[in-house]
Parts: structure tokens; C-alpha cells; sequence
């Protein structure tokens, strides 16, 4: 009669294997959905499987004190696959907000610069570069004074800015009147009060006085957006960063090839700016994401794919067992022990 005997080890074995691989199976799924959709659950599932009973196999080779070498290389060959979706999976769920905020900011930055860089290119009366970017901040403080509700048109605040502003080109700036007392025409008189003073400062053909005026609503426009969006919460920027993305980089090319065509691509170099958060949660981007910024995040989300997946093979392995050669006496959960008769000798 066979007998089974499991031991302590064995139980801690088992439960912390199907531990892992249960996880490692939900990550997996979700880590395999960019490339095989809904199938992605059963291969899923079938890559576990075939994970606990290599582990099954490699525990009783240990045991019985046979090689573990060929067992240990089919295992890392299948593990490889989970490896991979588990770490599309976890590195996309922990660094998505922060992949999607350093996109809008670098938005940002990218609005601020063809700002800048168009602005080098023109005539302008003003010679210093910056006294002409501190006028630039200026004025567009000023638009959101005229039109700031709580204090609307030109009122103490607003003057005190002009004031400024008079100070740096070196002229007096003629306060305007709204066209009609209600928001519209007080966007309207903020926008006039803006060619007044981009005129003084610049002397621009009025295709140029376009371009600045709708790079300049641009900049200030996305720049509010993106601190305001930047403000929510993780779920919300998630939810709502792509939108904001593809709606700004439309504008910002559209801005750049209107730039380009008005002053010529021997005055202005620029180039398509693409979305890289196009690609978040596929498998290529994580790792490559990773690879170019990586520091204790992408070390964290590495390690946890690692114990998810290699982890209980190399307890396995390291694992001392009371190995008595091919005989099944072994005290493993995965071994019998056949019970024997004694000869007992006659008197």
C-alpha cells in the first residue's frame, strides 16, 4: 500500500506558489489585452497552469535528487511570457498618471518655446530678448486681469500692470473701452488692448501680427488648462490626459506649419510633435518608457515582476530536501512511500 506524506515545506511551497501565480495570472491578462483581447484571460490562464505544474515537476526532481537543469530552462521560457505581461501590466498601472503629467508639461514648454523661437524671428522695436518676454508675461497677466470677473475691465489692478508695461518699452500705452459690457466684450477689449501693445513692441506685417496673437492665446490658453488639469486627481488626469494631449499637439503643429509658412524654413526650423502617450499600456512602450527613465520606480516594478514570476522556482532550487537517491522513501508531498515486509529469520 502507497502512503502520502506531506510535510511542512511542501504546504508552504504549494500555497505560496499558487499565491504567486494566481497574480501573476491577473497581471498577465491584463499585460496580454494589447495584443490578444479578449483571448488574453485564457492564454493567461494556460501559461499559469503550465507555470505550477513545472513547479510541481521541478519540486519532485529536487526531491528525488534528479537534474532540475532542463525543468528550470522550460520553466524560465514559459515564465518569460508572464514576465513580459506583468510588467506591461504593473509598470503601466503604477506610472501612467506620471507618464501623462510629464507629457502635458513638456506641452507646455513646447507652446512656450515656438512662442519664443517665432518671436526671434521677427521685427521688433524692443532689442532686449528679455524685456521683451518680461512684456510678453506682462500682457498676459493684463488679459487675465481685464477679464478676470471679480474685477473686470480696466480697473486699479489692470492699470498698475500697464504701468508696467510702459515702463519696459518706454511709451504710453492708450487705455481702450469695451464694446459692450457683458464677457464677450471684455475678452474683445483685452484682445485689442494686446495688438496695441504687441504693435509698439514689434513691427510686424499683419500676417505676423496674426501669428503672435494666436501663438500668444495659445500658450496662455493651454498653459491654464494643463495647471488646472494637473491639479485633479490621479484617476481624473488618467481619464482625461489624452484628450487634452491630442487636442493640444493638433493646435501646436497647426501653430508651428503656420508659422513656418509665413516666415520661411530658412527663419524657422519645426518639426510634427506626436504623442507618445498614443502608446501607454502596450508592451513596447513600457519597457522602452522604463529603459530611458529608470530609477526606483522602474527598479520596484522590476523586482515585483521577478518575485511574481522566478521567485518560488529559486525557493524551489535553494529549497534543502532529504534526497535518497531514486528510492520513494522521501518525506515529499510529491513522493510515496511504499510500505515493505520484514523477513523475520526462523528459530
Amino acid at each position: 500500500m502507497n502512503k502520502v506524506k506531506i510535510t511542512t515545506t511542501d504546504l508552504f511551497l504549494a500555497i505560496l506558489a499558487v499565491l504567486l501565480i494566481s497574480v501573476s495570472f491577473y497581471q498577465t491578462w491584463l499585460g496580454l489585452q494589447q495584443i490578444f483581447g479578449g483571448s488574453s484571460m485564457i492564454i493567461a490562464l494556460v501559461l499559469s497552469l503550465m507555470l505550477l505544474f513545472l513547479l510541481w515537476q521541478l519540486r519532485v526532481a529536487k526531491t528525488r535528487g534528479n537534474s532540475t537543469t532542463a525543468l528550470s530552462w522550460i520553466y524560465f521560457f514559459f515564465a518569460s511570457f508572464c514576465f513580459i505581461a506583468n510588467f506591461n501590466a504593473l509598470y503601466t498601472r503604477f506610472m501612467r498618471t506620471d507618464i501623462y503629467t510629464t507629457e502635458l508639461r513638456d506641452i507646455n514648454d513646447k507652446f512656450s518655446n515656438l512662442e519664443t523661437n517665432v518671436e526671434s524671428k521677427l521685427n521688433y522695436s524692443v532689442a532686449d530678448a528679455k524685456t521683451r518676454q518680461a512684456i510678453r508675461s506682462e500682457l498676459n497677466l493684463l488679459k487675465i486681469q481685464i477679464t478676470d470677473p471679480k474685477n473686470i475691465g480696466i480697473g486699479p489692478e489692470a492699470k498698475q500692470i500697464i504701468g508696467r508695461i510702459e515702463k519696459l518699452i518706454g511709451k504710453k500705452v492708450t487705455p481702450l473701452t469695451p464694446i459692450s459690457q457683458n464677457p464677450a466684450g471684455y475678452e474683445d477689449l483685452a484682445d485689442r488692448m494686446e495688438e496695441q501693445i504687441v504693435q509698439m513692441v514689434y513691427n510686424l506685417t499683419p500676417e505676423e501680427k496674426n501669428l503672435m496673437s494666436d501663438i500668444n492665446n495659445a500658450t496662455l490658453k493651454w498653459n491654464k488648462d494643463i495647471q488646472a488639469l494637473l491639479l485633479k486627481s490621479s484617476q481624473d488626469i488618467d481619464d482625461m490626459a489624452q484628450g487634452q494631449i491630442d487636442k493640444a499637439l493638433t493646435e501646436y503643429n497647426k501653430l508651428g506649419n503656420k508659422a513656418k509658412s509665413i516666415l520661411g524654413d530658412d527663419k524657422l526650423k519645426f518639426e510634427i510633435a506626436h504623442a507618445n502617450t498614443q502608446e501607454v499600456g502596450k508592451i513596447g512602450f513600457a519597457f522602452n518608457h522604463a529603459i530611458t527613465n529608470f530609477g526606483i520606480y522602474q527598479f520596484v516594478v522590476l523586482m515585483g515582476c521577478i518575485l511574481l514570476d522566478f521567485g518560488i522556482m529559486i525557493i524551489i532550487l535553494l529549497v534543502p530536501t532529504d534526497n535518497r537517491g531514486n528510492q520513494h522513501n522521501s518525506n515529499s508531498v510529491f513522493n510515496t512511500k511504499r510500505s515493505g515486509k520484514t523477513l523475520i529469520p526462523k528459530n
